[in-house]
């Protein structure tokens, strides 16, 4: 019996240690993922031309600035965000900046009835608000709508260097 319970505590043991060893590994593939997709969002806003405020539109009933890339909308169209999905798996959202906030304007993040998730603000005390206000991009763990991410967000800056919205992109866990 002696030897079954020491047994049993050395199997525990190096379950801790493998479980600890591989977690590590699971998390640096997620970062590895999230900022694969991250490119494939700035490669495929890139092709399509500088970004811009330019006026602006309804998005789900509220009145926000318009963000372009080149001569392309982004609000109210999903084309990039959906073809950063097909490409890259995951979420992708445009946020576009009104006033303090960043207010969704093309996603493919759903609300729990189904339908996107635009006209829904970025979290204002949020860690990812945090370091786009420091013109920083946040890698990390993220709360959206009460479900968790593993996620990127980079600011989208103007021809005047002025941050205008937010890149995202983001897995569930």
């Amino acid at each position: 019996m002696k030897w079954n319970y020491s047994f049993f505590s050395l199997l525990m043991a190096v379950s801790f240690i493998a479980a600890g060893a591989l977690l590590p590994g699971l998390s640096v593939a997620q970062d590895a993922k999230v900022k694969a997709a991250m490119e494939v969002m700035k490669s495929k806003a890139e092709n399509l031309g500088p970004p811009k405020i330019e006026g602006s539109d309804t998005v789900a009933g509220k009145q926000v600035p318009a963000i372009y890339f080149g001569s392309t909308k982004m609000n109210n169209n999903y084309d990039l965000v959906d073809g950063v999905v097909m490409q890259a798996g995951g979420t992708a959202t445009i946020f576009v900046k009104s006033g303090a906030n960043f207010v969704r304007v093309a996603t493919n993040i759903k609300k729990d009835d189904g339908s996107r998730a635009i006209g829904t603000v970025l979290d204002p005390k949020g860690k990812a608000i945090a370091s786009i206000q420091k013109d920083k991009p946040f890698y990390g763990e993220v709360d959206i709508l009460g479900k968790l991410y593993v996620t990127g967000y980079e600011p989208i800056h103007d021809a005047a260097n002025h941050v205008i919205g937010i890149y995202y992109v983001g897995y569930k866990k």
